[in-house]
């Protein structure tokens, strides 16, 4: 039986290799996971992304996990569009994320960006998760 949210299932390993003080995390790969993988490296949550070299026996990506003074560098991660409940907002009612601080990921017409990069574009979505 397959994986019914594949999202929440990447958000947990990430929550538990921190929590276990893992250097990196493994992830089974899907566009819309490396994509959330590279939007957590360019806002700085994590450290980057190896992916494997041409193996296509190896279906799964590589998140670096970043650590600051023995602490995980994401203090929070949180699933909020779910299989059961999906959440969409407009552009005009995305999230700030403890006031800026934080992001919001969001799935538009136009990819995964997000919810700063949405508003700028004019354009709403699924409210894939939060991070901070």
């Amino acid at each position: 039986m397959g994986m019914t949210d594949p999202v929440s299932d990447m958000l947990t390993r990430i929550r538990n290799a921190q929590m276990a003080g893992k250097k990196f995390v493994d992830i089974p790969l899907s566009r819309i996971k490396l994509r959330i993988g590279e939007i957590l490296t360019a806002e700085g949550y994590v450290g980057g992304i190896e992916k494997p070299e041409t193996e296509e026996s190896v279906r799964s990506f590589r998140l670096l996990l970043k650590y600051h003074m023995g602490r995980p560098v994401i203090e929070e991660i949180k699933r909020i569009s779910r299989p059961g409940r999906r959440h969409y907002v407009r552009h005009d009612k995305l999230p700030r994320v403890y006031q800026g601080l934080g992001v919001a990921i969001v799935s538009t017409s136009k990819g995964v960006m997000t919810s700063k990069e949405a508003g700028k574009q004019g354009i709403g979505g699924e409210l894939l998760c939060t991070v901070f």
